[in-house]
């Protein structure tokens, strides 16, 4: 080899290891901005459902919520705060105020603590009523969870616990409230949060295997049927999540509802359990009287007569429910027969349609099961 080569191969060595030792530095720089970025996140150090300053706060400017009082003082003209069932409220961020205190921020373990609490001392308590009053009290604590979860950036384990009780109790109250006054249940601000919460969770999921992730994956897909973005989510998942029965249930309801199929999508319907139920029941009375317009043109004909109970039981409702939805929508019933007509079918429900009661299947006892059953997962 000449000199021509040897230094060319020189110089060429030597600009690669240059290369490999800013390649190495440049590593080293993010992984120090990243380490720098961990430790300026906050860890909270308050062990306590509400931390200790905002408690006396609110006890001396008499803003305790009456699930939060000593039992006794409720009357008194200040009443005293029960540390053990006060719990922090949300604020909104603020100018000038300090979010991000240790001593004002719970952990992961107390907010999933907290959570519980929320659950199966309030939610689920029989003496804690009217359940509107409920509601608004546990959907903004848990909105100040959730808000101490993004200062701490929570990830992990307790956060998809929070997040999946989150959604249960959301979806539950859009059931159980439906058709109440705006001023004590609005559906939009209740989807907001649920969307929100949905998106949250799902993105967690990613992080690896979690036990209910099967279950949300079938709840996002039955809550928003009509979403193609939905739809695409679910089917680009792992096998062995698509094909779950709870996966490939929420699939057939969607792939019902996306070909105009009501007769299919409330057979399927049937098969869902309480809390599918409380997800898809929005989407519900559209489709019913969607079949009652298919019906109303296929056996439109004065001579023929439908069977009250075989509709019900296609519309997935008791007979009395089945008679008020058919008068509503202008068909005729008379006694146990149904009369269909195209020219007297109207396609404007009232809406009084909406209330609860139009959502209760043909098995009673399926509904009546506690709301901390249900936000917990366990029917």
């Amino acid at each position: 080899m000449n000199e021509t080569a040897m230094s060319v191969g020189w110089h060429q060595s030597r600009r690669g290891r240059g290369h490999r030792h800013k390649e190495q530095g440049r590593a080293n720089r993010e992984q120090v901005v990243e380490q720098k970025a961990e430790d300026s996140v906050p860890h909270g150090t308050c062990m306590t459902m509400c931390p200790a300053y905002e408690l006396r706060q609110r006890e001396a400017q008499n803003r305790l919520h009456r699930f939060e009082m000593v039992a006794g003082t409720e009357r008194d003209r200040l009443p005293s705060a029960d540390v053990s069932r006060a719990v922090k409220e949300y604020s909104r961020p603020a100018a000038g105020k300090d979010s991000t205190r240790a001593s004002d921020l719970r952990p992961p373990s107390v907010l999933l603590k907290t959570v519980c609490h929320l659950v199966d001392e309030i939610a689920a308590s029989s003496t804690s009523q009217p359940w509107t009053e409920v509601y608004s009290f546990v959907f903004d604590r848990l909105r100040s969870v959730r808000q101490d979860m993004i200062i701490q950036r929570v990830s992990g384990p307790d956060c998809v616990a929070v997040l999946e009780k989150s959604v249960r109790f959301l979806l539950y109250a859009s059931y159980r409230l439906c058709g109440q006054q705006l001023q004590y249940f609005d559906p939009r601000i209740n989807d907001t949060h649920l969307q929100e919460c949905l998106s949250w969770l799902l993105e967690s999921y990613r992080d690896g295997k979690h036990q209910h992730q099967e279950e949300f994956q079938a709840l996002s897909l039955l809550y928003n049927l009509g979403s193609s973005q939905a739809n695409t989510h679910v089917l680009e998942l792992p096998e062995r999540i698509r094909s779950s029965p709870a996966v490939q249930l929420a699939l057939a309801v969607s792939r019902a509802h996306m070909e105009r199929n009501p007769v299919r999508l409330l057979r399927l319907a049937q098969r869902l359990d309480f809390i599918q139920v409380c997800a898809v029941h929005r989407h519900l009375l559209p489709c019913r009287t969607d079949l009652l317009l298919l019906y109303s043109h296929g056996h439109s004909s004065r001579n023929c007569r439908y069977p009250l109970q075989r509709l019900a039981r296609l519309l997935f409702l008791k007979d009395a429910l089945a008679v008020q939805l058919c008068q509503v929508c202008g068909v005729n019933v008379t006694e146990e027969w149904v009369n269909f007509s195209k020219s007297s079918f109207t396609d404007t429900p009232s809406g009084d349609l909406q209330c609860r009661r139009m959502h209760e299947p043909l098995d009673d006892e399926r509904w009546n099961c506690s709301a901390g059953s249900v936000i917990h997962g366990c029917v």
